[in-house]
C-alpha cells in the first residue's frame, strides 16, 4: 500500500523509526507541535489544509498521527480515500501504546506532566508560540520582564504565577520509547523537574500502536476508519471517536 501520514512533530523520532520498518510506502508530513493551542477551530483548519492539500490519487489511505486532541480532529472528512486515526485522547496514548494503560497511569498520578524526546526537542512547554495561539493571545508565553512592560511591576509577579502553563503540575514523567540516542533527554527532563520542584519518574513507552498504524494493522478496537464521505465525530464513550 501507499500511505500518506500526517502527524504532530513531537512524534518525529518515533514516526521515523516505525516508518523505516513498515512493509508499505509511507509518505510523512509533520505539522507544528501544539496545534491544540490554536483552539478546536484553529487546529481543525490546519489539519483540514494538510488532509486536503495534496492529490490523493495513488494513495490507499491517509493516516493521522494524532488523537482526539481537544476535538481538533472532529469534522475531518474523508474524500476519495479513507482516513485512519488511533482511538486516543491525545498523543500520550501514542507514546504509551495503549489508551487503557494511559488512563490507568493518569488516574494514579494526579498533576503529571509528560516529557518525551519530541516534547523536549520541539519546545518543552505545553503550548506553541504561534501568533494566533491561545497562549500568545492570553500572554501565557510572556516572561516576567515582558509582563512588567505590559502591566507594570505590581501585577507582573502575580500574572506570571497565574499564567504559568505548568502551574498545577507536581510530577514529571519521562516516557522512554527506545529511540533516544543517549541519556541526554532523560537528564534534561530530570533536571527540569528538579528546577520546578516536581517529582520525577521514567517509564517505558510502547510504539506498538504507531507500528500498527503504519503497518496497516487497523483493528477496530484501536483504530477508527473513516470511509469516503464520512467524517470524524465525538463518540462520548470508551471508543473516544466515531465516524458519521
Amino acid at each position: 500500500m501507499r500511505l500518506k501520514l500526517i502527524a504532530c512533530e513531537i512524534l518525529f523520532r518515533e514516526i521515523n523509526f516505525v516508518v523505516k520498518n513498515s512493509p508499505h510506502e509511507v509518505e510523512v508530513e509533520f505539522l507544528a507541535k501544539g496545534l491544540h493551542d490554536l483552539g478546536k477551530e484553529g487546529m481543525f483548519g490546519k489539519l483540514f489544509e494538510a488532509v486536503n492539500g495534496f492529490e490523493v490519487d495513488g494513495y490507499d489511505a491517509i493516516l493521522l498521527g494524532y488523537g482526539l486532541c481537544s476535538g481538533g480532529v472532529v469534522g475531518l472528512r474523508a474524500g476519495r480515500v479513507p482516513i485512519i486515526i488511533p482511538r486516543a485522547h491525545d498523543c500520550i496514548t501514542l507514546f504509551m501504546g495503549d489508551r487503557w494503560r494511559y488512563l490507568e497511569y493518569f488516574s494514579a498520578n494526579n498533576g503529571v506532566y509528560f516529557q518525551t524526546t519530541g516534547w523536549i526537542e520541539r519546545g518543552g512547554e505545553l503550548t506553541q508560540k504561534l501568533p494566533d495561539s491561545v497562549a500568545v493571545k492570553l500572554g501565557i508565553n510572556l516572561t516576567k520582564n515582558e509582563l512588567r512592560e505590559r502591566y507594570g511591576k505590581e501585577k507582573a509577579e502575580y500574572l506570571h504565577e497565574q499564567l504559568s502553563s505548568l502551574k498545577h503540575y507536581t510530577k514529571t514523567t519521562f516516557i522512554e520509547t527506545g529511540v533516544e540516542p543517549d541519556n541526554s533527554f532523560e537528564d534534561f527532563a530530570k533536571t527540569d523537574a528538579q528546577k520546578r520542584n516536581m517529582k520525577f519518574e521514567k517509564i517505558k513507552g510502547d510504539l506498538s500502536l504507531l507500528k500498527k498504524l503504519v503497518n496497516g494493522d487497523w483493528n477496530d478496537d484501536e483504530f477508527l476508519i473513516i470511509k469516503p464521505n464520512q467524517q470524524i465525530a465525538f463518540s462520548y464513550d470508551d471508543n473516544i471517536m466515531k465516524s458519521q
